[in-house]
């Protein structure tokens, strides 16, 4: 048992010395090291951290609140074919289009915001030149 054992020993030995080994270098192209990314796991959390996760979607009828009734609205109705409304402060631009198209049936051409202090956010709709803002206002009872 013993002589196989020295043996093989003797035989890994030469297979070792005669072996010609071979090391290789990597190939460096930048001057900084990076460490490697390391695994990233999702989450389990055991219970959730926000008692309320998202808000609300906004609807239509959250997006546009009402229509701004004063004079220089109405100018704009009549000389710009624009039509201004008190928004939601969340609701961005498309939002807006799309509820004023859905709401009233007419096509915008585009929308202006501002939010203003202590007033809320306006909304500055342009309907579209084949539409008359004068026939949506007075449809939507503004005049």
């Amino acid at each position: 048992m013993a002589v196989t054992k020295k043996g093989n020993a003797t035989k890994t030995a030469q297979t070792i010395k005669n072996s010609k080994r071979s090391s290789t270098t990597k190939v460096r192209t930048r001057v900084q090291f990076y460490r490697p990314k390391t695994l990233k796991l999702e989450r389990k959390p055991k219970y959730e951290r926000k008692v309320i996760k998202t808000q609300k979607e906004l609807d239509c009828f959250d997006i546009i609140k009402r229509p701004i009734t004063t004079e220089s609205a109405m100018k704009k109705v009549e000389t710009l074919n624009t039509i201004v409304f008190l928004v939601n402060e969340r609701a961005n631009k498309k939002q807006i289009k799309y509820a004023v198209n859905k709401l009233y049936d007419v096509k915008v051409d585009h929308v202006n915001t501002v939010n203003t202090f202590g007033y809320g956010k306006k909304a500055y709709v342009r309907l579209s030149p084949d539409v008359e803002a004068v026939d949506v206002a007075s449809r939507i009872g503004i005049i």
